[in-house]
């Protein structure tokens, strides 16, 4: 596995949840069924939580890319942070008429850098269809599930 691609996946994932964390906590209180309010404290942690896994994730992989389950962890946290660009940021920022926090960095940077690393990892033989698909499912099932639990830290622990 190349190192750089973990790099890139860091590098995107860290744009985006910045871009996020500057204007999303003050979106979210605009009202919609779409996103529930969220505080400053409560995004600013779980995003600060959530970037950390990645790239810890990211860099035990690089470091050792033989082993299955950091494999799948980390092309699973490709998949899913592609899917977060689709859903909730496109879709909200349809559905609501204006722009969802996110949106940019998310369809003009996580979704052609994970494409990409995705599809080298395929064409390299590292990875199969059939991983990337389960490994997303599953990472993004156990991300949406930390969510609650990481605003309700954030909020408690962090006070500023």
């Amino acid at each position: 596995m190349k190192s750089y691609y973990a790099i890139f996946f860091c590098l995107a994932i860290t744009l985006h949840n910045v871009e996020e964390a500057l204007w999303l906590p003050q979106w979210s209180q605009i009202s919609s069924s779409i996103q529930k309010p969220v505080t400053t404290n409560e995004f600013h942690f779980a995003v600060l939580i959530i970037t950390a896994i990645a790239y810890l994730i990211s860099f035990l992989f690089v470091a050792f890319p033989k082993t299955p389950l950091l494999k799948r962890a980390f092309i699973g946290f490709l998949g899913s942070m592609m899917i977060n660009a689709i859903f909730p940021h496109l879709i909200a920022s349809i559905m609501t008429k204006m722009y969802a926090p996110g949106l940019a960095t998310g369809v003009l940077l996580i979704i052609p850098v994970n494409t990409v690393i995705l599809y080298r990892l395929h064409t390299l033989n590292l990875i199969t269809i059939k991983e990337i698909l389960i490994s997303t499912v599953v990472v993004g099932i156990l991300l949406l599930a930390m969510i609650p639990a990481l605003f309700t830290l954030g909020d408690t622990l962090i006070i500023y």
